[in-house]
């Protein structure tokens, strides 16, 4: 009796302090609201600031995902269902797309679903959709990954961009966070063009950013070669002179110093083989649970793709579960949930959110059990925004795993589990010699209002990333290789006591559409609460 008493006083402790803490809210140095209720940000010495994430999400974020009515209901029939399948995904993407772009879904009735190979669509304004989510459900729509490990579904376009005329950019220095830019001549832009602007890796910027020195068992390791193409895509919302204004701001800055003039160059440009208005949504997978020692089971995989989205899926046992490559944009995922029953002992842990692209919006999703894989990560070279918002994970967190991405923000996420180095719960950080030269793996990334017991933010040379509102402990580290050597910290501003807005995303939506926009992706307010 005396030990329940007092299990449930420290669970009313332990309460109270969590009230406390949510009222006794700081203000942040680097973006808080002014005299009239509007956000600003501070700047370094060079111009870069904190990005506005709100251009992250399908449609440039704050749009409703659509409900696109089924032209094809597939029922289960007891036996493999992914020809059947499969013929209603091709007899969907033979039709006319409607005045938005849509042929049509098709519906998996309710019911469980054998599937034993990888279901494709290739095809614009095509969705697959069950009749719910639920794993116990006997209403919802259940799939069952049979036989050898397989990826479940592939949506994926084909091609990759033709680019016009390179520009040059004229400006010596270009901070992130920039939406305009100053070329040589404009003339050959027009307002709503699409746009490719590169930046192109220098021996001069990697000996700057240390990543000459990567050396393994004698071995020189690779994290960015010379000549590599870092590639934004982007529009132009305005033209004024030589000066372009473009929609969603640039994620990394571009320096003459260390990329040569010009620091990089703008084209038009085209994806004629990216497909778009594409979503899966309201079902169920469960895949047989394996050690990863070669080939696995995966669930979803996006490549050229434009304004997709996946939304409310429970993911049970899959390995790599979701990947969205650097040809994607203006994708939401929206209440996916991975859930993990069997824990790997590989030390080569899968990764379950592997988030690269650009514009791409984890909503309200999570990891759940014991699984020892990497919740969310980033690939290589990927120019966001890239946000997770209210991402819950049993086990590790956000850890940008590779070779330099760029404007990454977690927000109001919860990672109570990351209690080693190799667990941080936020890990923006100098990888080294791992994985044959990983190096640095993210740069202008936030973490905004996280809860976890540790960060690991360091400073990447001539770039920041901050750890805003958080609580955990921080870590301090070299770079795995070197000569042990403490890197250098990011920006820690009110640790411990979280800022307002509650929200950095969606406050940053609000400014930019109005509430509205939050509303139309279940939010009420800036906070992040829920609507009824």
């Amino acid at each position: 009796m005396q030990t329940s008493f007092l299990c449930r006083l420290f669970e009313i402790m332990m309460l109270l302090t969590a009230s406390c803490t949510l009222f006794a809210q700081a203000t942040s140095a680097w973006v808080y609201y002014d005299s009239n209720g509007n956000l600003q940000y501070a700047q370094d010495a060079n111009g870069n600031q904190i990005i506005d994430y709100s251009w992250a999400g399908y449609e440039g974020g704050g749009v409703s995902l659509p409900s696109v009515a089924p032209v094809v209901t597939v029922n289960p029939s007891g036996d493999d269902d992914t020809a059947n399948i499969q013929a209603a995904i091709n007899q969907v993407s033979s039709g006319t797309p409607d005045a938005n772009g849509f042929r049509g879904a098709v519906l998996l009735a309710p019911g469980s679903f054998n599937v034993s190979s990888t279901l494709n669509i290739n095809t614009s304004g095509v969705v697959l959709a069950g009749s719910g989510s639920g794993l116990n459900d006997p209403n919802g729509t259940l799939i069952n990954m049979t036989g050898s490990p397989f990826r479940l579904l592939n949506v994926a376009g084909s091609g990759s961009y033709s680019q016009g005329t390179q520009i040059a950019m004229t400006d010596s220095y270009i901070p992130s966070g920039a939406t305009t830019i100053n070329v040589a001549d404009a003339s050959g832009f027009n307002l709503g063009d699409s746009i490719v602007i590169t930046r192109t890796v220098t021996s001069a910027w990697v000996s700057f950013m240390g990543m000459d020195q990567l050396f393994r068992n004698g071995a020189q390791q690779t994290w960015l070669s010379p000549g590599t193409k870092i590639l934004t895509d982007r529009n132009i919302t305005g033209i004024n002179g030589n000066q372009i204004t473009i929609d969603a701001p640039l994620t990394d800055s571009f320096d003459s110093t260390y990329l040569g003039s010009p620091a990089g160059t703008v084209a038009e440009a085209s994806f004629p083989g990216r497909i778009s208005q594409v979503g899966v949504e309201h079902f169920s997978v469960v895949a047989p649970n394996q050690e990863v020692t070669g080939a696995q089971y995966e669930a979803i995989a996006f490549s050229a793709v434009i304004n997709g989205w996946v939304r409310d899926l429970n993911i049970q046992d899959t390995e790599n579960s979701i990947s969205f490559a650097k040809s994607t944009k203006q994708i939401t995922l929206d209440h996916v949930n991975v859930i993990h029953t069997y824990a790997q002992s590989n030390s080569a842990a899968p990764v379950d959110f592997s988030l690269t692209g650009t514009q791409i919006l984890a909503n309200d999703c999570s990891v759940t059990g014991s699984g020892n894989t990497w919740p969310a990560s980033t690939s290589s070279t990927g120019t966001g925004p890239i946000v997770l918002l209210n991402f819950y994970a049993d086990d590790r967190g956000f850890d940008p795993h590779q070779r330099w991405s760029t404007g990454l923000l977690c927000d109001l996420c919860n990672f109570p589990n990351s209690y080693t180095s190799d667990k941080a719960g936020i890990a923006y950080s100098n990888r080294g010699i791992f994985g044959s030269g990983q190096g640095w793996d993210a740069g202008w990334a936030v973490a905004w209002n996280v809860t976890t017991p540790n960060l690991l933010v360091q400073s990447p040379p001539g770039v920041e990333n901050w750890c805003i509102g958080c609580q955990g402990t921080v870590l301090s580290e070299s770079m795995p290789g070197g000569d042990g050597t403490i890197l250098p910290n990011g920006i820690y501003d009110s640790l411990g006591t979280p800022v307002t807005p509650g929200s950095l995303y969606l406050a940053q939506l609000n400014q930019r559409l109005g509430v509205a926009a939050l509303n139309n992706i279940g939010y009420a307010d800036v906070n992040g609460a829920s609507l009824p």
